[in-house]
């Protein structure tokens, strides 16, 4: 008759595994917990914030066929706390001109330029001897960006950064520069469809802003919430 095989015994038994699960079930606990505050302590940190705050501003803008680049935000913003206009109207006014100056040149068949498409005279003023027509006049480069020419004539260019001159083709002067017109067109006392109309006599033209202002409009607090918490 053969050795009868030994049993291999198991190592741990049944009740030390179970004590074992037991006894492990609240370290893990504890571990995930400072985990979890490690990782809300980082969220807080300015580099961690921003990319949390980023997150949710993509978010946002999955909703929208064209993101408005969030470096622009801020500007309108302010422009629309300084003349009493919707800065979403703005962003609208953006989109539609230039797609928020990612057109490949910012000067129009018409002569129209810079970031909000302006025409010379508009920019610069209709009191300009040369403006007439659609108003590209015949104004030197040098008195386009000048205040105190703009001021002369009556025209809507604003030197937003101070730095002495008014260019359409300066993002903040072209923002500041429509919200003055808009502002002035009747934005400002609430009147959006007559002061867009102004802006450009096409009923096209009101409704394509229209759509993007009130498109905007709808996520306006959550985007400045986000802007103001990341301090863009």
């Amino acid at each position: 008759m053969g050795k009868k095989k030994k049993e291999n015994k198991p190592y741990i038994s049944p009740r030390v595994k179970l004590f074992l699960i037991i006894l492990l079930i609240p370290v893990a606990i504890t571990v995930y917990f400072f985990v979890f505050l490690a990782w809300q302590g980082l969220r807080e940190l300015p580099m961690f914030e921003d990319k949390v705050e980023e997150t949710d501003l993509q978010r946002i803008q999955a909703n929208f066929d064209l993101e408005i680049p969030v470096e622009y935000i801020p500007i309108y913003i302010k422009a629309g706390e300084k003349y009493n206009v919707p800065w979403t109207l703005l962003a609208a006014h953006h989109r539609i001109e230039t797609r928020f100056s990612t057109m490949k040149t910012l000067i129009s068949p018409v002569g129209a330029e810079g970031h909000m498409q302006f025409m010379p005279c508009t920019f610069v003023g209709w009191k300009h001897p040369t403006c007439s027509g659609l108003g590209e006049g015949d104004i030197s480069e040098t008195d386009k960006t000048n205040p105190a020419i703009i001021k002369k004539y009556g025209g809507y260019g604003v030197d937003a950064n101070e730095d002495g001159v008014a260019d359409p083709f300066q993002i903040e002067d072209a923002i500041y520069s429509a919200a003055n017109f808009l502002s002035i067109a009747g934005a400002s006392q609430g009147e959006i469809k007559k002061a867009v109309y102004q802006y450009n006599h096409s009923e096209e033209y009101v409704e394509d802003i229209l759509y993007y202002y009130e498109l905007y409009k709808k996520y306006k607090d959550d985007i400045e919430s986000i802007v103001v918490a990341t301090k863009l």
